[in-house]
């Protein structure tokens, strides 16, 4: 395994990160403790969740996913040894049984702790991200930015005072964003900066050969802030796993039964997954092989998160780490991105 820092800490952190949303409703409590087993097997130490997983997210499965972790910290006794971040939900996504207040405020995140808390069973988090944002905004397959009448307003000092105020309690040790803009990212640092407050570490957003939208803005506050991308589906919902390019069904895949994630099946998703499996391929390397390794070589990437629902998926994933694409293939990348930009937002 190869090891990077949370930015501007001294947390060390594999540059592959463990994912569980599918623990809970694709996978049982025993797959996901094998899951975890094997992957710090493999050197992984940190592990991402969020309170509203299992996905799709429903009110049977709510909070499944950070219990059977913390069963296996509870079982294990190995919290010691791995960096455990998880994500409050936010509003706009009716999700009224997580939480009758969305917003976030200072009972809500406090609430919300508490609860990640005993359910993980753990007396602290290591990285507590805010899971999308307030505001109304583009994303979850919104390409665009379009303006609406919202009655938001602007809190994020209140919101970083109370994180400063979970730190300084030990009950968080760092914070970051997830599925955010270059205008929201930008104002978290600038208010930090202003009030002395708690620093961003991280951004969790989407990234892969299929979604590269990242690049249009957030690379470059990434870069010259010291903000690090968690990268989420980087295999585009297993689209880039090129399982679907044999013509079988897969009704079992994560594509088929939710149907919600449609921007990962669409003609250009296929398109350029059957250009992409053509480099791989003339290259000695599977789909996933180049798809992860093209993620993991980017200067502003610091951790790429991997899921999977079978053991031999997530050991295959895993194993990439220690692949380095040549900057001829990176070359014959750009060539696919340039025909068909960003398929899937």
């Amino acid at each position: 395994m190869k090891y990077t820092t949370l930015p501007g800490t001294d947390v060390k952190i594999s540059q592959i990160c463990l994912g569980t949303m599918t623990f809970g409703q694709q996978n049982s409590e025993a797959d996901g403790h094998s899951q975890i087993d094997l992957a710090l097997g493999k050197g992984i130490n940190f592990i991402d969740t969020a309170e509203m997983y299992a996905v799709p997210a429903r009110e049977k499965t709510y909070g499944s996913t950070e219990e059977i972790i913390g069963s296996w910290l509870k079982k294990s006794g190995k919290r010691s040894e791995v960096v455990l971040a998880t994500k409050i939900a936010g509003p706009n996504r009716g999700l009224p049984y997580i939480r009758e207040d969305l917003q976030f405020n200072d009972a809500t995140i406090r609430l919300s702790v508490e609860k990640s808390l005993q359910r993980l069973q753990t007396d602290h988090i290591d990285l507590y991200q805010l899971h999308w944002p307030e505001r109304n905004v583009n994303f979850f397959g919104q390409r665009g930015f379009k303006v609406k009448d919202e009655s938001w307003e602007d809190n994020i000092q209140k919101v970083l005072e109370t994180l400063q105020d979970l730190i300084s309690e030990g009950k968080i040790k760092h914070f970051g964003l997830s599925n955010e803009t270059p205008w929201g990212l930008m104002r978290f640092l600038e208010e930090s900066r202003r009030q002395d407050l708690p620093k961003i570490v991280t951004t969790q957003n989407p990234y892969s050969l299929l979604n590269r939208s990242f690049e249009v803005g957030l690379a470059e506050v990434c870069h010259r802030e010291n903000v690090g991308l968690l990268a989420y589906s980087p295999l585009a919902f297993g689209v880039l796993s090129g399982k679907f390019l044999t013509g079988e069904a897969h009704p079992s895949a994560r594509i088929n039964l939710f149907p919600n994630f449609s921007r990962y099946n669409s003609e250009n998703t296929r398109k350029a997954s059957v250009l992409y499996n053509e480099i791989a391929k003339a290259n000695g390397l599977t789909l996933t092989e180049m798809s992860l390794a093209f993620i993991r070589q980017q200067q502003f990437v610091a951790s790429t998160i991997i899921g999977a629902t079978t053991l031999e998926q997530l050991e295959e994933n895993i194993n990439t780490v220690n692949i380095v694409l040549s900057d001829e293939i990176l070359l014959e990348i750009e060539k696919v991105q340039s025909l068909i930009p960003d398929p899937a937002p």
